[in-house]
């Protein structure tokens, strides 16, 4: 299974953002968590971080002809981005949304997902295991 992991604004921050909400792991740390779980799972893995949300949905549309699934963890566009929630739904490929901290103990505005409904699952304040949960829900959804 090819597993594309897309990460959203300011994941490239980890560290350094917030350390009492997402700790002091750097993102770094977070990509060689995923690239640990290949073997696990035999899986491949390409992740992605954008910033930018156009260049969000045009990695989403380029990932429907060359993967098996998505692990979208799109921080702070979650909450109003329904371009990415259009995008979701205009590939055939399954995408499970994932967070690191849980959104419905945060800030009001975070407790709104507008992407959820365009995801098969939803997983989140697992930290990194929410990644993992991701692809297992993703390798189950694939047998």
């Amino acid at each position: 299974m090819n597993i594309l992991i897309l990460n959203g604004p300011n994941l490239n921050m980890l560290g350094l953002r917030e350390p009492e909400i997402y700790g002091n792991n750097t993102y770094q740390d977070l990509e060689n968590y995923l690239k640990g779980l290949e073997s696990v799972y035999h899986i491949t893995t390409d992740i992605k971080q954008s910033n930018l949300e156009g260049i969000m949905i045009d990695i989403l549309h380029y990932a429907n002809d060359r993967f098996d699934g998505v692990i979208l963890n799109a921080g702070a566009f979650t909450h109003y981005s329904y371009a990415l929630y259009d995008a979701i739904k205009s590939i055939s490929i399954p995408v499970v949304e994932v967070h690191l901290s849980d959104i419905n103990n945060r800030e009001d505005f975070r407790k709104i997902s507008v992407i959820k409904d365009a995801c098969v699952a939803s997983f989140m304040g697992l930290g990194f295991q929410s990644y993992e949960e991701g692809i297992k829900e993703l390798l189950k959804r694939m047998k």
